[in-house]
């Protein structure tokens, strides 16, 4: 007996690839239902490669009671009005949103780093999914810090259009495309032009001048890893349609060596060690689209600090960042409390 699982948000990007990775894992689904806004009511999604097709159904009339769980891809707004009412028919949701994740209540899962945190769920029915950029760099932090206790990162991220949905990639092509042929260029969906250009702004600015982005990633890292990490982001928006990198400096308490922490993360679940030390020895986000590991690349000592570690870290934010943590932690819920398939 399998589990009915409700996509919510289905026709964006992540909830595309959250149908595309139930698929390739095989969760064990008897039944899946598209869920997304009225106007998107009766389009039809593929699930999957499977060459299934399912008919959008109104998130406004859509009964979430007998569904085992609710995978939320719509963002905040539907995610505070929805994801409640599905929790309260007895359907757990997996919320994708920023929206609970620093709820004391819901716990905040990367399943490769903090898989018991999992079990506080009862106390409202809601599990939230971590920002794309933390959930790559945790599950490249865990087992360095399970081996010297990281004292403090510093991190810049380099993070593709994506991350903000169809309209950032639309608008990184459409400009492009308006340069090559000599259009003016009209920023729409970013704050300035994307296309050959970086912008050091994601998300709302803060009064101490930092992005939410970067403040996402100081708490959130903190509530799945630990609280006693000091972490300070510069969150960067670059002209990649998918895949987030970040070139990650990392103080431990503890003596580490670059050999000792290659070995570590070429064991370490959910990571890839690539580095050769060559031309080319490293991954890129190109090389990264479509596929579940977090990379690790270019690991080194840093001579300027005590037990200092520096490492480029590159993932699928739609995959890692979004759809395939949602199914893993869909995964552990299932084989720790739900039980079926």
């Amino acid at each position: 007996m399998g589990y009915r699982v409700a996509v919510v948000g289905a026709t964006g990007n992540v909830g595309r690839e959250m149908m595309q990775v139930l698929a390739e894992r095989e969760f064990p689904c008897d039944e899946v239902a598209a869920v997304a806004s009225p106007r998107s009511t009766g389009t039809e999604i593929e699930f999957g490669d499977t060459g299934r097709m399912l008919k959008c159904k109104n998130i406004e009339h859509f009964d979430f009671a007998g569904w085992d769980i609710a995978l939320f891809a719509a963002g905040s707004g539907p995610a505070k009005e929805y994801a409640p009412k599905a929790a309260a028919a007895g359907c757990v949701v997996i919320d994708n949103s920023s929206l609970y994740r620093m709820d004391p209540d819901v716990p905040l899962i990367v399943p490769e780093v903090n898989p018991d945190a999992i079990d506080g769920y009862t106390a409202r029915n809601l599990i939230a999914n971590p920002n794309c950029s933390t959930a790559q760099l945790v599950v490249a932090l865990k087992p360095l810090h399970d081996a010297a206790r990281i004292k403090r990162v510093v991190v810049s991220t380099y993070q593709s259009t994506s991350g903000a949905g169809k309209a950032g990639m639309d608008e990184l092509f459409a400009q492009s495309r308006a340069i090559f042929v000599g259009d003016p260029v009209e920023p729409k969906k970013f704050t300035k032009q994307i296309a050959f250009n970086v912008i050091p702004h994601i998300d709302v600015f803060l009064d101490d001048g930092s992005t939410k982005e970067e403040w996402k990633m100081v708490v959130e890292t903190k509530k799945i890893l630990d609280p006693k990490i000091k972490l300070t982001a510069t969150c960067v928006r670059v002209p990649v349609f998918v895949g987030h990198s970040e070139a990650v400096n990392i103080e431990f308490e503890n003596e580490i060596s670059a050999s000792q922490a290659m070995d570590i993360l070429r064991e370490a679940p959910g990571v890839m060690l690539v580095d050769k030390r060559e031309d080319g020895g490293y991954i890129t986000p190109v090389e990264c689209v479509g596929d579940a590991a977090t990379f690790v690349s270019r690991v080194r000592e840093d001579p300027t600090v005590e037990n200092g570690l520096t490492m480029w870290v590159v993932s699928d934010n739609l995959r890692k960042g979004a759809a395939l943590n949602a199914v893993q932690i869909a995964e552990l819920l299932g084989r720790r409390h739900l039980r079926k398939g």
